[in-house]
Protein backbone atom coordinates (compact mmCIF):
# COMPACT_ATOMS: atom_id res chain seq x y z
CA UNK A 1 0.00 0.00 0.00
CA UNK A 2 2.72 2.64 0.89
CA UNK A 3 4.07 1.59 -2.43
CA UNK A 4 1.62 2.28 -4.44
CA UNK A 5 0.75 5.53 -2.55
CA UNK A 6 4.08 6.40 -3.15
CA UNK A 7 4.32 5.79 -7.29
CA UNK A 8 1.08 8.08 -7.23
CA UNK A 9 2.35 10.56 -6.14
CA UNK A 10 5.41 10.55 -8.01
CA UNK A 11 3.84 9.88 -11.24
CA UNK A 12 4.35 13.03 -13.44
CA UNK A 13 0.97 12.37 -15.51
CA UNK A 14 -0.86 12.95 -11.82
CA UNK A 15 -0.32 16.86 -11.30
CA UNK A 16 0.73 18.04 -8.02
CA UNK A 17 -1.64 22.08 -8.38
CA UNK A 18 -3.09 24.21 -11.01
CA UNK A 19 -1.38 23.93 -14.21
CA UNK A 20 -0.05 27.55 -15.67
CA UNK A 21 -3.08 27.51 -18.26
CA UNK A 22 -5.44 26.76 -15.64
CA UNK A 23 -4.28 29.79 -13.50
CA UNK A 24 -4.18 32.10 -16.41
CA UNK A 25 -7.98 31.09 -16.82
CA UNK A 26 -8.83 31.01 -13.67
CA UNK A 27 -11.41 34.33 -13.22
CA UNK A 28 -10.46 37.16 -10.77
CA UNK A 29 -11.63 37.23 -7.40
CA UNK A 30 -12.88 39.93 -5.36
CA UNK A 31 -10.86 41.09 -1.99
CA UNK A 32 -13.28 38.92 0.57
CA UNK A 33 -13.93 42.47 1.95
CA UNK A 34 -15.21 43.69 -1.24
CA UNK A 35 -17.88 41.23 -1.63
CA UNK A 36 -19.84 42.55 1.64
CA UNK A 37 -21.13 45.49 -0.77
CA UNK A 38 -21.77 43.83 -4.05
CA UNK A 39 -25.63 43.81 -2.79
CA UNK A 40 -25.96 46.96 -1.19
CA UNK A 41 -24.16 48.73 -4.28
CA UNK A 42 -26.15 46.92 -6.58
CA UNK A 43 -29.93 47.73 -4.95
CA UNK A 44 -28.57 51.48 -4.44
CA UNK A 45 -27.72 51.63 -8.28
CA UNK A 46 -30.57 50.03 -9.60
CA UNK A 47 -33.09 51.91 -7.12
CA UNK A 48 -31.44 55.17 -8.29
CA UNK A 49 -31.30 54.32 -11.95
CA UNK A 50 -35.24 53.95 -11.79
CA UNK A 51 -36.19 57.04 -9.88
CA UNK A 52 -34.01 59.54 -12.54
CA UNK A 53 -35.08 57.08 -15.65
CA UNK A 54 -38.97 58.27 -13.98
CA UNK A 55 -37.81 62.09 -13.54
CA UNK A 56 -36.38 61.96 -16.95
CA UNK A 57 -40.10 60.85 -17.89
CA UNK A 58 -42.03 63.41 -15.90
CA UNK A 59 -39.62 66.05 -17.19
CA UNK A 60 -40.93 65.33 -20.42
CA UNK A 61 -44.44 65.23 -19.83
CA UNK A 62 -44.21 68.57 -17.98
CA UNK A 63 -42.33 69.85 -21.42
CA UNK A 64 -41.90 73.23 -19.04
CA UNK A 65 -37.62 72.84 -18.46
CA UNK A 66 -36.57 74.14 -21.71
CA UNK A 67 -38.74 77.08 -21.30
CA UNK A 68 -36.90 77.76 -17.90
CA UNK A 69 -34.13 79.67 -16.75
CA UNK A 70 -30.70 77.41 -17.68
CA UNK A 71 -29.96 78.80 -13.77
CA UNK A 72 -33.21 77.83 -12.54
CA UNK A 73 -34.60 74.76 -13.24
CA UNK A 74 -34.31 74.40 -16.70
CA UNK A 75 -32.11 74.19 -19.78
CA UNK A 76 -31.84 72.41 -23.32
CA UNK A 77 -31.27 68.88 -22.42
CA UNK A 78 -32.78 67.54 -19.43
CA UNK A 79 -29.70 66.44 -18.01
CA UNK A 80 -28.93 70.43 -17.56
CA UNK A 81 -31.45 70.63 -14.94
CA UNK A 82 -29.48 68.45 -12.65
CA UNK A 83 -26.99 71.68 -12.72
CA UNK A 84 -29.41 74.52 -11.86
CA UNK A 85 -30.10 76.33 -8.66
CA UNK A 86 -26.94 75.43 -6.56
CA UNK A 87 -25.23 73.16 -9.09
CA UNK A 88 -24.75 76.66 -11.11
CA UNK A 89 -23.16 78.33 -8.35
CA UNK A 90 -20.54 75.25 -7.39
CA UNK A 91 -19.59 75.13 -11.68
CA UNK A 92 -18.75 78.60 -11.10
CA UNK A 93 -16.54 78.14 -8.31
CA UNK A 94 -14.79 75.22 -10.07
CA UNK A 95 -14.34 77.24 -13.26
CA UNK A 96 -13.69 80.69 -11.40
CA UNK A 97 -12.41 79.89 -7.87
CA UNK A 98 -13.73 82.46 -5.44
CA UNK A 99 -14.03 86.49 -6.18
CA UNK A 100 -13.66 87.45 -2.01
CA UNK A 101 -14.11 90.54 -0.67
CA UNK A 102 -16.20 92.91 1.11
CA UNK A 103 -19.95 92.18 1.28
CA UNK A 104 -21.68 94.18 -1.41
CA UNK A 105 -24.80 95.72 0.18
CA UNK A 106 -28.19 96.25 -2.20
CA UNK A 107 -30.78 98.64 -1.89
CA UNK A 108 -32.82 98.66 1.71
CA UNK A 109 -36.13 97.67 1.70
CA UNK A 110 -36.19 93.89 0.26
CA UNK A 111 -35.74 90.25 0.84
CA UNK A 112 -31.84 90.08 0.51
CA UNK A 113 -30.03 92.95 1.78
CA UNK A 114 -26.40 91.82 0.73
CA UNK A 115 -25.68 90.48 -3.21
CA UNK A 116 -25.15 87.00 -3.38
CA UNK A 117 -21.61 85.74 -3.19
CA UNK A 118 -19.83 82.04 -4.59
CA UNK A 119 -17.91 82.25 -1.00
CA UNK A 120 -21.21 81.10 0.30
CA UNK A 121 -20.27 77.17 -1.18
CA UNK A 122 -17.65 75.58 0.41
CA UNK A 123 -14.87 74.72 -1.09
CA UNK A 124 -13.84 70.63 -1.47
CA UNK A 125 -16.67 70.05 -3.57
CA UNK A 126 -15.93 72.43 -6.27
CA UNK A 127 -12.46 71.68 -6.02
CA UNK A 128 -13.07 67.90 -6.79
CA UNK A 129 -14.89 69.02 -9.67
CA UNK A 130 -11.98 71.16 -10.98
CA UNK A 131 -9.43 68.51 -10.29
CA UNK A 132 -11.15 65.39 -12.02
CA UNK A 133 -11.96 67.64 -14.84
CA UNK A 134 -8.12 68.26 -15.16
CA UNK A 135 -6.85 64.88 -14.80
CA UNK A 136 -9.92 63.60 -17.12
CA UNK A 137 -10.74 66.05 -19.58
CA UNK A 138 -14.75 65.41 -18.94
CA UNK A 139 -15.67 69.14 -18.44
CA UNK A 140 -16.77 70.57 -15.50
CA UNK A 141 -20.49 69.33 -15.91
CA UNK A 142 -19.05 65.48 -16.72
CA UNK A 143 -16.82 65.88 -13.91
CA UNK A 144 -19.49 67.17 -11.08
CA UNK A 145 -21.80 64.44 -12.35
CA UNK A 146 -18.51 62.03 -11.94
CA UNK A 147 -17.65 62.49 -8.53
CA UNK A 148 -21.38 62.69 -7.35
CA UNK A 149 -22.31 59.66 -8.96
CA UNK A 150 -19.31 57.86 -7.55
CA UNK A 151 -19.22 59.66 -3.83
CA UNK A 152 -22.96 58.75 -3.64
CA UNK A 153 -22.07 54.90 -3.98
CA UNK A 154 -19.20 55.29 -1.60
CA UNK A 155 -21.66 56.91 0.74
CA UNK A 156 -24.04 53.77 -0.21
CA UNK A 157 -21.73 51.83 1.31
CA UNK A 158 -20.87 53.84 4.29
CA UNK A 159 -24.51 53.64 5.35
CA UNK A 160 -24.16 50.09 4.67
CA UNK A 161 -20.78 49.68 6.74
CA UNK A 162 -22.99 51.45 10.01
CA UNK A 163 -26.19 50.07 9.94
CA UNK A 164 -24.38 46.23 9.16
CA UNK A 165 -22.74 46.38 12.10
CA UNK A 166 -25.50 47.79 14.39
CA UNK A 167 -28.82 45.30 12.77
CA UNK A 168 -26.89 42.97 10.38
CA UNK A 169 -25.75 42.84 6.54
CA UNK A 170 -29.74 42.23 5.69
CA UNK A 171 -30.94 45.35 7.28
CA UNK A 172 -27.89 47.29 5.73
CA UNK A 173 -28.49 46.34 2.29
CA UNK A 174 -31.74 47.48 3.20
CA UNK A 175 -30.89 50.83 4.63
CA UNK A 176 -28.66 51.38 1.28
CA UNK A 177 -31.43 50.83 -0.66
CA UNK A 178 -33.25 52.94 1.42
CA UNK A 179 -30.90 55.66 1.32
CA UNK A 180 -31.98 55.70 -2.76
CA UNK A 181 -35.48 56.12 -1.83
CA UNK A 182 -35.73 58.90 0.90
CA UNK A 183 -37.17 62.84 0.09
CA UNK A 184 -34.03 65.01 -1.29
CA UNK A 185 -32.83 61.91 -3.08
CA UNK A 186 -32.60 63.35 -5.90
CA UNK A 187 -29.60 65.70 -5.36
CA UNK A 188 -27.50 62.97 -4.83
CA UNK A 189 -27.09 62.06 -8.56
CA UNK A 190 -27.21 65.82 -9.01
CA UNK A 191 -24.34 69.02 -9.28
CA UNK A 192 -24.75 69.09 -5.58
CA UNK A 193 -22.54 68.37 -2.84
CA UNK A 194 -24.39 66.53 -0.53
CA UNK A 195 -23.24 62.63 -1.96
CA UNK A 196 -19.59 63.70 -0.59
CA UNK A 197 -20.68 65.21 2.54
CA UNK A 198 -22.55 62.08 3.30
CA UNK A 199 -19.73 59.57 2.11
CA UNK A 200 -17.43 61.70 4.40
CA UNK A 201 -19.73 61.55 7.51
CA UNK A 202 -21.17 57.96 6.85
CA UNK A 203 -17.49 56.43 7.04
CA UNK A 204 -16.42 59.18 9.72
CA UNK A 205 -19.15 57.80 12.19
CA UNK A 206 -18.19 54.21 10.66
CA UNK A 207 -14.37 55.13 11.96
CA UNK A 208 -15.49 56.49 15.85
CA UNK A 209 -17.68 53.24 16.43
CA UNK A 210 -14.38 51.27 15.49
CA UNK A 211 -12.16 53.70 17.27
CA UNK A 212 -9.97 54.68 14.45
CA UNK A 213 -9.55 58.38 15.67
CA UNK A 214 -7.10 59.72 12.89
CA UNK A 215 -8.95 58.72 9.90
CA UNK A 216 -12.44 59.90 12.03
CA UNK A 217 -10.05 62.91 12.89
CA UNK A 218 -9.39 63.61 9.00
CA UNK A 219 -12.56 63.22 7.64
CA UNK A 220 -14.33 65.18 10.06
CA UNK A 221 -11.75 68.17 8.91
CA UNK A 222 -12.93 67.41 5.30
CA UNK A 223 -16.45 67.68 5.80
CA UNK A 224 -15.74 71.14 7.40
CA UNK A 225 -14.66 71.95 4.00
CA UNK A 226 -17.46 70.55 2.28
CA UNK A 227 -20.64 72.07 4.27
CA UNK A 228 -21.22 74.07 6.83
CA UNK A 229 -24.04 71.90 8.24
CA UNK A 230 -20.83 69.78 9.09
CA UNK A 231 -21.03 71.54 12.58
CA UNK A 232 -22.89 68.28 13.45
CA UNK A 233 -20.50 65.65 12.77
CA UNK A 234 -17.50 68.38 14.10
CA UNK A 235 -19.53 68.39 17.53
CA UNK A 236 -20.80 64.44 17.09
CA UNK A 237 -17.16 63.38 17.01
CA UNK A 238 -15.79 65.75 19.86
CA UNK A 239 -18.34 64.49 21.64
CA UNK A 240 -17.33 60.60 21.74
CA UNK A 241 -13.80 61.74 21.83
CA UNK A 242 -14.40 63.55 25.31
CA UNK A 243 -16.39 60.71 26.51
CA UNK A 244 -13.74 57.82 25.51
CA UNK A 245 -11.28 60.23 27.22
CA UNK A 246 -13.63 60.50 30.57
CA UNK A 247 -13.99 56.80 30.78
CA UNK A 248 -10.84 55.58 32.46
CA UNK A 249 -11.55 51.83 30.80
CA UNK A 250 -11.56 53.41 27.38
CA UNK A 251 -8.69 55.40 27.88
CA UNK A 252 -6.51 52.82 28.91
CA UNK A 253 -8.09 50.11 25.86
CA UNK A 254 -7.82 53.00 23.29
CA UNK A 255 -5.35 55.51 24.65
CA UNK A 256 -5.06 59.18 24.93
CA UNK A 257 -3.55 60.12 21.59
CA UNK A 258 -6.67 59.23 18.70
CA UNK A 259 -8.62 61.05 20.98
CA UNK A 260 -7.27 63.87 21.57
CA UNK A 261 -6.18 64.23 17.52
CA UNK A 262 -9.65 64.32 16.42
CA UNK A 263 -10.93 66.34 18.96
CA UNK A 264 -8.52 68.79 17.19
CA UNK A 265 -8.60 68.03 13.49
CA UNK A 266 -11.78 67.69 12.79
CA UNK A 267 -13.17 71.52 13.58
CA UNK A 268 -10.33 72.79 11.86
CA UNK A 269 -11.85 72.71 7.76
CA UNK A 270 -15.03 74.27 8.88
CA UNK A 271 -12.99 77.05 11.06
CA UNK A 272 -10.24 77.63 8.50
CA UNK A 273 -12.76 78.34 5.67
CA UNK A 274 -15.48 80.45 7.38
CA UNK A 275 -12.39 82.42 9.18
CA UNK A 276 -10.75 83.01 5.80
CA UNK A 277 -14.19 84.14 4.01
CA UNK A 278 -14.47 86.80 7.09
CA UNK A 279 -10.63 88.11 6.84
CA UNK A 280 -10.96 88.78 2.89
CA UNK A 281 -14.44 90.24 3.81
CA UNK A 282 -13.19 92.79 6.13
CA UNK A 283 -15.53 91.34 9.02
CA UNK A 284 -14.91 87.42 10.79
CA UNK A 285 -18.48 87.00 10.72
CA UNK A 286 -18.99 87.86 6.72
CA UNK A 287 -20.27 84.09 6.31
CA UNK A 288 -22.98 84.14 8.36
CA UNK A 289 -23.83 87.85 7.32
CA UNK A 290 -24.04 86.08 3.54
CA UNK A 291 -26.22 83.55 4.75
CA UNK A 292 -28.50 85.37 6.62
CA UNK A 293 -28.84 88.93 4.37
CA UNK A 294 -28.27 87.46 1.21
CA UNK A 295 -29.82 84.02 1.15
CA UNK A 296 -32.00 84.78 4.45
CA UNK A 297 -30.85 81.67 5.92
CA UNK A 298 -30.21 81.71 9.29
CA UNK A 299 -30.97 79.80 12.53
CA UNK A 300 -34.19 81.67 14.33
CA UNK A 301 -34.73 78.39 17.44
CA UNK A 302 -37.74 76.84 14.82
CA UNK A 303 -39.75 80.19 14.49
CA UNK A 304 -40.12 79.88 10.83
CA UNK A 305 -40.67 76.34 10.65
CA UNK A 306 -43.58 76.66 13.45
CA UNK A 307 -44.88 79.05 11.28
CA UNK A 308 -44.90 77.02 7.85
CA UNK A 309 -46.76 74.07 9.82
CA UNK A 310 -48.78 76.39 11.26
CA UNK A 311 -49.73 78.06 7.82
CA UNK A 312 -50.35 74.52 5.86
CA UNK A 313 -52.30 73.20 8.99
CA UNK A 314 -54.90 75.94 8.27
CA UNK A 315 -54.38 75.24 4.71
CA UNK A 316 -52.56 78.90 4.06
CA UNK A 317 -49.33 79.57 2.47
CA UNK A 318 -48.73 83.02 4.27
CA UNK A 319 -45.21 82.47 4.61
CA UNK A 320 -41.53 82.62 3.26
CA UNK A 321 -40.36 80.75 0.40
CA UNK A 322 -44.30 78.91 0.12
CA UNK A 323 -43.99 76.15 -2.48
CA UNK A 324 -47.24 73.91 -1.73
CA UNK A 325 -46.55 70.35 -2.95
CA UNK A 326 -42.81 70.24 -1.60
CA UNK A 327 -44.08 72.24 2.04
CA UNK A 328 -46.44 69.41 2.16
CA UNK A 329 -43.96 66.10 1.94
CA UNK A 330 -41.89 67.98 4.26
CA UNK A 331 -44.87 68.69 6.56
CA UNK A 332 -45.15 65.04 6.47
CA UNK A 333 -41.59 64.23 6.90
CA UNK A 334 -41.09 66.52 10.04
CA UNK A 335 -43.63 64.95 11.81
CA UNK A 336 -42.27 61.63 11.02
CA UNK A 337 -39.05 62.38 12.92
CA UNK A 338 -40.23 62.35 16.61
CA UNK A 339 -41.51 58.59 15.63
CA UNK A 340 -38.32 57.75 13.83
CA UNK A 341 -35.98 59.59 16.14
CA UNK A 342 -37.91 57.42 19.12
CA UNK A 343 -37.19 54.52 16.91
CA UNK A 344 -33.37 54.86 16.58
CA UNK A 345 -32.98 55.30 20.24
CA UNK A 346 -34.83 52.42 21.12
CA UNK A 347 -32.24 50.42 19.29
CA UNK A 348 -29.37 52.15 21.46
CA UNK A 349 -27.40 53.17 18.86
CA UNK A 350 -23.75 54.33 19.73
CA UNK A 351 -23.10 57.87 21.17
CA UNK A 352 -21.42 59.20 17.93
CA UNK A 353 -24.48 58.48 16.08
CA UNK A 354 -27.39 59.97 18.57
CA UNK A 355 -25.03 62.90 18.79
CA UNK A 356 -24.76 63.77 14.93
CA UNK A 357 -28.83 62.74 14.46
CA UNK A 358 -30.12 64.99 17.04
CA UNK A 359 -27.51 67.94 16.20
CA UNK A 360 -28.70 67.74 12.54
CA UNK A 361 -32.33 67.32 13.34
CA UNK A 362 -32.19 70.48 15.52
CA UNK A 363 -29.93 72.60 13.39
CA UNK A 364 -32.59 72.02 10.07
CA UNK A 365 -35.89 72.37 12.53
CA UNK A 366 -34.13 75.21 14.08
CA UNK A 367 -33.31 77.37 10.54
CA UNK A 368 -35.25 79.49 8.76
CA UNK A 369 -34.38 78.35 5.10
CA UNK A 370 -36.40 76.74 2.38
CA UNK A 371 -38.99 74.74 4.19
CA UNK A 372 -39.76 72.61 1.12
CA UNK A 373 -36.02 71.39 1.02
CA UNK A 374 -36.21 69.47 4.22
CA UNK A 375 -35.71 66.36 3.05
CA UNK A 376 -32.77 67.31 1.09
CA UNK A 377 -31.41 68.89 4.40
CA UNK A 378 -32.34 65.87 6.15
CA UNK A 379 -30.70 63.64 3.41
CA UNK A 380 -27.26 63.20 5.96
CA UNK A 381 -29.10 61.87 8.51
CA UNK A 382 -28.87 58.47 7.73
CA UNK A 383 -29.11 57.14 11.18
CA UNK A 384 -32.89 57.60 11.54
CA UNK A 385 -32.21 54.69 8.26
CA UNK A 386 -31.71 52.37 11.44
CA UNK A 387 -34.58 51.33 12.79
CA UNK A 388 -36.70 51.07 9.55
CA UNK A 389 -33.69 48.60 7.76
CA UNK A 390 -33.86 46.88 10.55
CA UNK A 391 -37.58 45.82 10.92
CA UNK A 392 -37.73 45.69 6.88
CA UNK A 393 -35.10 42.90 7.21
CA UNK A 394 -37.36 40.00 8.82
CA UNK A 395 -39.03 40.82 5.38
CA UNK A 396 -38.98 38.41 2.55
CA UNK A 397 -37.23 39.00 -0.85
CA UNK A 398 -40.58 39.05 -2.59
CA UNK A 399 -42.01 41.20 -0.50
CA UNK A 400 -39.08 43.69 -0.62
CA UNK A 401 -38.61 43.85 -4.07
CA UNK A 402 -42.00 44.96 -4.56
CA UNK A 403 -41.34 47.87 -2.01
CA UNK A 404 -38.33 48.86 -3.57
CA UNK A 405 -39.59 48.75 -7.16
CA UNK A 406 -42.94 50.51 -6.36
CA UNK A 407 -40.58 52.91 -4.17
CA UNK A 408 -38.12 53.59 -6.63
CA UNK A 409 -40.74 54.79 -9.28
CA UNK A 410 -42.45 57.00 -6.51
CA UNK A 411 -39.32 58.13 -5.93
CA UNK A 412 -38.60 59.76 -9.49
CA UNK A 413 -41.78 62.27 -8.72
CA UNK A 414 -41.11 63.31 -4.84
CA UNK A 415 -37.54 62.57 -4.85
CA UNK A 416 -36.40 64.30 -8.18
CA UNK A 417 -39.33 66.05 -10.10
CA UNK A 418 -40.69 68.05 -7.06
CA UNK A 419 -37.48 69.50 -5.84
CA UNK A 420 -35.90 70.08 -8.80
CA UNK A 421 -39.20 71.17 -10.56
CA UNK A 422 -41.88 72.25 -8.18
CA UNK A 423 -39.66 73.98 -5.40
CA UNK A 424 -36.11 74.95 -5.60
CA UNK A 425 -33.94 72.73 -4.15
Amino acid sequence: MSTASSDTATDPAVPDGPTEASRRLRRPTLPDGVRPYLAPLLLYGVTKLVGLTVFVGLLDAADEYQKKNPRFGGGAHWWDVLATWDGWWYLQVAEKGYDPGPLVPLEPGGLFTVQQNSVAFFPLYPGLIRGVSEITGLGLYGSAMAVSVLASFVAAAGVYAVISTLAGARAGTIAAGLWALVPGAGVEWAVYSESVFVAIAAWCCYCVMKRHWVAAGLLAFLAGLNRPTSAALIGAVGLAAIVTLARPQSRREHGVAGPVYAMIAAPLGLLTYVTWVGLAAGDLTAYFTLQREGWAHYFDFGAYTLDVLGNTAIGRHDYLFAFSVPDLLAVQLVLALPFLIALMLRRKPPLVLVAYTLASVVAVLGTQQMFGNTGRYLLPVFPLLLAPAAAMSRLKWPSLTVFFATAAVASGWYAHFVIFELGIP
